[in-house]
């Protein structure tokens, strides 16, 4: 193409010169002329070049070609060859097909045949079964029945009114409505006149008649009375136990307790049977119910002692004695008051406790039951909810939110008292309020985390610190503000202090002055040490009964106990 163009070019530009009459168009002319014939030259020479590679090529296609023949031949008879085979195997697996359209057509009409024999094996069983009152044979045949697709049987058979297929549909539909009816009375009955076996069997039969909801419902109000009437029986006879009796003060926490501990054995014992026959999944319906009855029963145990503990007026008397400073013989007493923050925290730790297993119980159930991730949230989610709502839990954060005022005052009075009481005994470096006050707050805030309430132990924990911060520290500075009534430094002054109390010379009231400050002073270093103990104890003590807790919650006692690490650098 290169070659033709050139040559077009050089032609015309031969036509051009043989009509130019100038010189200068002339020499122009002339000189693209020895251009191209330049590049014309340059062209030759390559081909040239290449002549012996091309003479080469040329020779080895010459020698191919008798195998190329050759391949053509056989590329021909393989394809030749590939279509046969591809239609034989088209015929073949469209036989395979209209096979296996066949096999489905025959095992279908099997099925059907199968169903229909089912059915009237049903028809024929559950009239024996009703007339002879066995109730779970009579059920299987109904199960086995309303697992067929009667849609398709009646469009398979002749299924006309009036038919053998139509009359079996009638006679079972009206032996399911009749069993269903037979259940339920004989349930109720079974329920009135307490006899557990019959419970439990017609309890077992329900499923079968696709009746889980009802079942597992009329099933857990069974259950819930099975407590509630010895509960109520338990309460009443702990009500009769005078203030002599030894567990007096713990009578309130023991009737919960006993309440707790029959609901869980029923759920242990009642859980396999539940999984059995209606499958995992379902325990939450009877968890809710008997925890339905647990909060009316909670609800009157929380009343009585509310009652028995003149609970709300000694509430009343707290908080009259935090806004308005009241002589002592109008005080509480903090001996009765201590028994009863006792006491309320043991009905709270018991309260938590059962929560927890009822919680674990319902969850672990879902879990194995509910395979769909998002619903098994939504799940667990409305347990949360259920069992954090239920009357129970709102009793008991009732409870905790008079208890954390309660355990304030005790413990802000006490340590006030103890300040009040402050003794050194002779030749001691420490006055007594510095162990009296530090074991008043160990008490009260180890008190506190035993209840299992967050943010009780939030609250006393940042009450604790308050008092530390103000009410004891204040006691130590007001000591230690005027100074050291000497000129001595520490070292010196402390030198002093113990010549003094091995020669016995304290009379003055300057000597006497010195001492109060050196005590004072060794009082404060005693109390950064008790601080950073009790850090390190309640820490711990915390990170091991609160290790289940949630994140949010973990969080929060962290940082009320890294405050309590805090007052020492106040």
């Amino acid at each position: 193409m290169a070659g033709s163009k050139d040559d077009a070019t050089s032609s015309d530009i031969l036509e051009a010169a043989d009509k130019l009459t100038d010189i200068d168009k002339m020499k122009e002319a002339l000189d693209r002329l020895c251009h191209e014939e330049e590049i014309v030259n340059e062209e030759l020479n390559s081909l040239l070049e290449h002549q012996s590679l091309l003479e080469n090529k040329m020779f080895a296609l010459h020698k191919m070609l008798p195998n190329l023949h050759v391949l053509d031949s056989d590329a021909k008879q393989l394809s030749t060859m590939i279509s046969f085979t591809s239609t034989l195997a088209e015929n073949v697996s469209s036989k395979v097909r209209q096979l296996d359209v066949a096999k489905s057509h025959v095992s279908d009409s099997i099925q059907r045949v199968e169903d229909v024999l089912d059915l009237k094996f049903c028809t024929d069983g559950v009239q024996s079964a009703l007339q002879n009152e066995d109730y779970e044979k009579a059920a299987g045949h109904v199960h086995r029945f309303l697992s067929l697709d009667e849609n398709v049987l009646r469009m398979a058979g002749d299924a006309s009114e009036g038919s053998p297929l139509d009359t079996s549909f009638k006679m079972l539909h009206e032996a399911e409505e009749k069993l269903k009816t037979i259940v339920r009375n004989k349930f109720d009955a079974s329920v009135h006149s307490g006899d557990v076996a019959s419970v439990e069997r017609f309890f077992k039969i329900f499923p079968l008649l696709r009746l889980h909801e009802e079942g597992l419902t009329k099933f857990g109000k069974y259950l819930a009375a099975q407590f509630s009437e010895p509960v109520g029986k338990t309460l009443s006879e702990n009500l009769k136990i005078t203030d002599d009796d030894k567990r007096s003060n713990i009578l309130f926490a023991d009737v919960i307790t006993t309440m707790f501990e029959r609901i869980a054995r029923i759920v242990e014992t009642h859980q396999p049977l539940v999984e059995t026959f209606y499958g995992p999944g379902k325990l939450d319906i009877i968890l809710m119910l008997l925890q339905k009855e647990c909060d009316r029963q909670a609800r009157t145990t929380i009343k009585e002692f509310r009652k028995r503990r003149d609970f709300d007026y000694k509430v009343q008397q707290v908080q009259q004695s935090m806004l308005f400073s009241k002589s002592s013989n109008e005080k509480l007493d903090f001996k009765q008051l201590d028994v009863l923050l006792s006491e309320l925290v043991l009905l709270n730790t018991r309260a938590e406790l059962y929560i927890r297993f009822m919680k674990k119980r319902s969850l672990n159930d879902i879990d194995v039951g509910i395979q769909d991730v998002e619903l098994k949230k939504e799940k667990h989610a409305i347990v949360e909810r259920n069992f954090n709502n239920c009357d129970l839990s709102r009793l008991m954060q009732d409870l905790i939110g008079n208890y954390i005022l309660m355990e304030e005052y005790f413990m802000r009075e006490m340590v006030l008292k103890a300040v009040s009481m402050d003794l050194a005994e002779e030749n001691s470096l420490y006055s007594s309020m510095v162990d009296d006050s530090f074991f008043i707050v160990k008490k009260s805030v180890r008190r506190a985390i035993s209840s299992s309430s967050v943010d009780g132990v939030c609250a006393m924990l940042n009450h604790a610190c308050t008092i530390l911060e103000q009410d004891f520290r204040e006691t130590l500075y007001s000591k230690l503000r005027p100074g050291f009534p000497s000129g001595f430094d520490f070292s010196q002054a402390y030198n002093l202090m113990q010549s003094s109390f091995q020669q016995g010379k304290l009379s003055s009231d300057t000597e006497k002055a010195k001492t109060v400050f050196l005590i004072t002073l060794n009082n404060a270093e005693a109390s950064c040490d008790y601080i950073k103990s009790l850090h390190n104890s309640l820490e711990a003590e915390v990170a091991q009964l609160f290790r289940q807790c949630s994140e949010q919650n973990k969080a929060k006692l962290e940082v009320s106990i890294l405050y309590l690490a805090a007052v020492n650098h106040c």
